[in-house]
């Protein structure tokens, strides 16, 4: 859960000051005597969002480890048996999955959970909470960490900064038409005269509004992957091993976190809202009993 929720907040503040750059020195390119040229808008928004999401990806790891206060093993030096167990189950996971042994990390929370990030799958992070370790059991212990390989291996952040990159671009690119019109029919400009300060301030609100009412998309998105990270999970650690720690994760769901709201994205756990509600649309998983629903329907072991 921890990834995304952070990836969406530093691709907001990009977004922002990138809206701001674009207003201030790329209004000449798009403006001409004639209004809005369309066409150099799109391109220059398309650019300018992909940015956005690219920057929000490269940091993915550095923030999340720093939100979170994960502190690596050293994979020379494990302290203890449990450590060990860790690097040795992980690195076994990732030979399955086909890809190169990730970092691997514990962060400071009562409450079990675990999260993975980095910019491409043979460059991640795998990091689990102290709580994790002490609570689950091993079957259990090595679904989460399957589900976070599984993650990695299908190479959600990657396609999570491209989704977000297009929907980066549109709402810079809704944000100017719209603010184009409000500037010309609501505060006077006239016909070839230059934006003002009100075009401006208007496109950079409409870029937050629109950057926040988008990330409904992303959060579909969100939801979808943790469908196929569950799958992948119960692939390469069992179906009801999978099933069981869910559970488990549920039974827990009260207990105190000590997670960033921000990192909430980026696990394997968050709450959610039952049943429909326009708050549902922002949740960046499954409720837990859809997830074993589907999990139930897998053929697999």
């Amino acid at each position: 859960m921890m990834r995304i929720g952070l990836f969406l907040l530093t691709n907001l503040a990009v977004l922002v000051v990138a809206g701001i750059i674009l207003s201030i020195f790329g209004v000449g390119s798009y403006h001409g005597a004639g209004g809005l040229n369309i066409g150099n808008l799109l391109v220059i928004c398309f650019v300018f969002g992909m940015v956005g999401s690219m920057i929000s990806l490269f940091m993915s790891k550095w923030m999340a480890k720093k939100t979170t206060g994960t502190e690596l093993i050293d994979p020379n030096a494990p302290r203890n048996q449990a450590e060990v167990w860790l690097l040795q189950e992980i690195a076994q996971l990732s030979q399955r999955a086909g890809i190169q042994m990730p970092e691997v990390g514990i962060f400071p929370s009562y409450q079990s959970n675990a999260f993975a990030t980095g910019w491409n799958k043979n460059d991640a992070l795998v990091a689990v909470s102290s709580g994790l370790l002490e609570r689950m059991n091993k079957d259990e212990l090595r679904a989460v960490l399957a589900h976070e390989i599984g993650h990695v291996a299908n190479g959600d952040m990657v396609t999570l900064a491209l989704v977000q990159g297009v929907v980066n671009a549109f709402v810079m690119f809704f944000a100017r038409i719209v603010g184009d019109f409000i500037d010309r029919n609501v505060f006077g400009r006239e016909e070839g005269e230059a934006p003002g300060m009100s075009y401006f301030i208007i496109t950079i609100v409409l870029d937050i509004v629109f950057g926040i009412l988008a990330s409904a998309i992303v959060m579909w998105f969100s939801r979808y992957r943790e469908y196929r990270a569950d799958e992948a999970g119960a692939r390469l650690a069992g179906k009801q091993a999978m099933i069981s720690a869910l559970l488990r994760l549920q039974e827990e769901s009260q207990l105190p976190d000590a997670m960033p709201k921000e990192m909430k994205a980026f696990a394997i756990s968050a709450g959610q809202e039952q049943g429909f509600s326009l708050a549902a649309l922002f949740q960046t998983h499954p409720t837990i009993e859809q997830r074993v629903a589907a999990l139930q329907q897998l053929d697999c072991p």
